[in-house]
């Protein structure tokens, strides 16, 4: 199973966007933009809202048979590990698998002393064509790379080999993701991580790795776009490079992990797509869950009451919705509104505080974050609140549909 040029990954937090979510899709069809769907949900969210994977795969499958969409399309068992991943098996056609917590532990000696035999011939200047200079490798740094990387690409291999004990190689796409730990990889270690993932026999066809700059949950980048566009050329450089050198798949491409709505970069992706002619997976993350919080709260005075009950519960409960997003959230306390400073606000207010749009004076990137990561809230509404996603489609969708579109698809695949 190959994944095409262009993907992009769309959770849903609640199952009830698919064909709005797909819909940005064919409209990016109709515009000669060829982008595959992914619907992805984690084992976490999973949890937290009480769904399974199997309602995945039932939504995805239900929006493709509504909108009798005729390309690929994928379900994502996001970020599992070997822990998690028994009730994705039979659903999904999809892995990402999670190994940022084993970077840094130690693969066995002597496996660390054949990862330096195997590599010592790259001891010196190593070219990579697209690159404006060369690098320099020292055995030294084949033997770190080792140390800090090589168990990690092993324990995917671990993943990937119970995969295929439960799923023939050619009935899904893997992800390796490396993305969720505190310090970049470097063009060198992103070779030699290439090199062991080919080693240990993963056809990895996206990977996922960390980016300077903070990704946090539902708003932009926060750092450096150009350091941010120097690290993504020399990461797809050195993919072509090693696609060549060790025999990956032709279809591996680069998986950024978004958080939501990196507008700042996009520019950046898109030139060096095109300079490259490469591909790229982009994960959207929540994006969906908000869009529908602004759709339901524009819908009547029921959905805006709604809206304000999930508000007023995740800032009372802050410190539990925040603590498991720490590292990927960064909200100011002092800048949210308070609940009776929400009461008070009509629709058009909720919804312009909460979309993103950095050009309006009441957006509010604080408010945003914190609802962001209260989804838990809404799940634990139940029927109050699913019910009135229902009742309202007509009226949520078109703000799913033309924020996939407008705002990631066009920016990032655009042909023009």
């Amino acid at each position: 199973m190959k994944l095409p040029k262009y993907s992009m990954g769309i959770g849903d937090r609640f199952g009830c966007q698919g064909v709005a979510q797909l819909q940005a899709m064919r409209q990016a069809k109709a515009d000669g933009i060829e982008v595959a769907p992914v619907w992805n949900k984690s084992f976490r969210e999973h949890s937290i809202i009480g769904t399974r994977p199997q309602d995945v795969r039932n939504e995805a499958d239900a929006a493709v048979a509504a909108l009798k969409w005729e390309g690929p399309y994928f379900v994502d068992a996001d970020h599992v590990h070997l822990k998690t991943i028994d009730d994705f098996l039979k659903c999904s056609n999809f892995f990402t698998l999670d190994v940022a917590e084993a970077i840094g532990r130690p693969a066995p000696a002597q496996d660390i002393e054949t990862f330096f035999r195997q590599h010592e011939g790259f001891i010196g200047t190593l070219e990579i064509p697209g690159l404006e200079a060369p690098f320099t490798v020292t055995a030294e740094d084949i033997q770190r790379i080792a140390e800090k990387f090589l168990f990690a690409v092993q324990e995917a291999g671990r993943i990937y080999r119970y995969i295929l004990d439960h799923k023939p190689a050619d009935t899904f796409v893997t992800e390796v993701s490396m993305d969720e730990t505190d310090t970049p990889q470097s063009p060198a270690e992103m070779f030699f991580i290439l090199s062991a993932i080919a080693v240990e026999g993963i056809p990895a066809q996206t990977i996922a790795p960390r980016f300077s700059g903070r990704f946090n949950k539902g708003v932009d980048y926060v750092g450096d776009p150009a350091q941010f566009e120097a690290e993504f050329r020399a990461d797809i450089a050195v993919i072509a490079h090693a696609v060549n050198t060790f025999g990956l798949p032709n279809t591996l491409k680069l998986s950024v992990h978004s958080g939501s709505d990196k507008f700042s970069i996009y520019p950046a992706i898109r030139r060096v797509l095109r300079d490259f002619n490469a591909g790229v997976h982009l994960k959207t993350a929540g994006t969906t869950w908000l869009e529908e919080l602004i759709g339901l709260a524009l819908a009547d005075a029921e959905g805006l009451t709604v809206a304000k009950d999930i508000y007023a519960q995740s800032l009372a409960h802050f410190d539990e919705l925040c603590a498991p997003y720490a590292t990927v959230i960064d909200i100011d306390k002092t800048r949210l509104p308070s609940v009776q400073t929400v009461s008070g606000w009509n629709s058009e207010q909720f919804a312009a505080a909460l979309r993103h749009d950095p050009t309006c004076k009441d957006y509010n990137p604080h408010f945003r974050q914190l609802l962001h990561v209260g989804y838990k809230i809404a799940a634990q509404m139940g029927p109050r609140y699913i019910s009135l996603l229902k009742r309202f489609a007509d009226r949520i969708g078109p703000h799913v549909t033309d924020n996939i579109y407008r705002r990631h698809i066009v920016p990032v695949f655009g042909t023009d």
